[in-house]
């Protein structure tokens, strides 16, 4: 039996930065962080739905972006 596979690369994109567009999808806040799921598609957050879902979010997500730090950045 001839198996014909063709050689695949895969390519990882870097998230760009969140912005004050990006919203939760819990609440509608300004998201600070951004759960890239294993499955595809990505899951934003607020701070706070951010800290109540963790646990979760890290079972399912292949790589979180979290920017809470700007929280407390001074201008």
């Amino acid at each position: 039996m001839i198996r014909n596979e063709a050689d695949v690369t895969t390519a990882v994109a870097t998230s760009s930065p969140l912005t004050s567009a990006d919203r939760c999808d819990r609440c509608g806040a300004q998201a600070y962080v951004r759960a890239e799921l294993s499955s595809g598609g990505d899951l934003l957050f607020c701070a706070h739905h951010a800290r109540e879902h963790g646990e979760k979010l890290k079972e399912i997500a292949s790589t979180i972006t979290d920017e809470t730090h700007k929280l407390t950045e001074k201008s």
